[in-house]
This record gives C-alpha cells, sequence and structure tokens, in this order.
C-alpha cells in the first residue's frame, strides 16, 4: 500500500463510459488524495466538438493533455487521482511528462456495454456515437509503462480493491 510519505499519482483511464470518474473518485476518497476529473479541463472548443459528435484531433487535445499534466505535477509530491482517457501512448508520454512516477490504471470492458452507459448519461456532452471512435484509437497498456488493466465488470468497491492492491505493488510495472 502506497504511504502517507508517498502517495501515488495515478492516471484512470480508458474510453467513455468505462467508469473513470467514479472508480477515480472512490479511489481518491479512499487514499485520502485530491481527485481531479479530466472533463473539466477541456476548452469550450472541445466540448463544443465533442457535442456536436465529431471526434477530437490530437491537435486539439494538446493543450488539455498540457493542463492534466500540470495537474500531476502539482500533486507530485501530495498525490492524487485523475480521470483521464490517456488512449494513446504519446497522451500517456505527455501525462508522464508532469509526472514520470504516474500509475496509469486502465479500466477497459465490452464495447456495447460502454456505449449504453454513455447512452444512459443524462447532460453529458460525450454521445454515445463517439465511443467507437475511441476504441478505434485507444491504444493499450505497453509491456513497459507503469499501470494495470481492471475489468469494468466488477463493481466499483472490487475496482476500487484491485486498484488499492496493484498500487501496493509498486515496481515499476504493475504486471
Amino acid at each position: 500500500m502506497p504511504t502517507a510519505a508517498h502517495p501515488p499519482l495515478v492516471v484512470m483511464m480508458g474510453v467513455s463510459g468505462s467508469g473513470k470518474t467514479t472508480v477515480g473518485a472512490a479511489l481518491a476518497q479512499r487514499l485520502r488524495v485530491p481527485f481531479a476529473d479530466a472533463d473539466d479541463f477541456h476548452p469550450p472548443e472541445n466540448i463544443t466538438k465533442m457535442s456536436a459528435g465529431v471526434p477530437l484531433t490530437d491537435e486539439d487535445r494538446e493543450p488539455w493533455l498540457a493542463t492534466i499534466a500540470a495537474w500531476l505535477d502539482a500533486h507530485r509530491d501530495g498525490g492524487g487521482v485523475v480521470s483521464c482517457s490517456a488512449l494513446k501512448r504519446s497522451y500517456r508520454d505527455v501525462l508522464r511528462g508532469g509526472a514520470d512516477a504516474a500509475v496509469f490504471l486502465h479500466l477497459h470492458g465490452d464495447r456495447g456495454v460502454l456505449a449504453a452507459r454513455v447512452a444512459g448519461r443524462p447532460g453529458h456532452f460525450m454521445p454515445a456515437a463517439l465511443v467507437d471512435s475511441q476504441f478505434a484509437t485507444l491504444e493499450p497498456l505497453g509491456a513497459d509503462e507503469r499501470g494495470a488493466a481492471l475489468d469494468v465488470s466488477a463493481p466499483v468497491d472490487g475496482l476500487v480493491e484491485q486498484s488499492l492492491q496493484l498500487l501496493a505493488t509498486q515496481d515499476g510495472s504493475l504486471r
């Protein structure tokens, strides 16, 4: 288990509907560290595009990722959890630039289940139509990336417990 002297920095990643915010917030509460939802860092132009069903480009994501990396850097000593899709390795590389010790916990699951979750979220800017584009963009964690994959079919409490167990084994790979 991470200690109070060395609280972890965690990026709860995955496509929309995977439960990043729910699981990430619950994990942060258990770890007693701050939580941030990367959706809150999107500039208005990104939200407008996504609301219209237009996938973001890498250029659209650059300032957003830089802001999240800065958040991670600001929480380097005290720890924190941020939910962020972090779909590509290059995006995760930007985030690691803010905190090279960040652990990426990838919430993954069935495309149909996740699309149904997104479709059932009232008032969120991300339409279910973009879930396919996120799956197409997704690059799973590489063997050399610090992190692990968690199946979203487990209940939230189970995912938090799995996350805590994985964080307790912080040996640089978690594999």
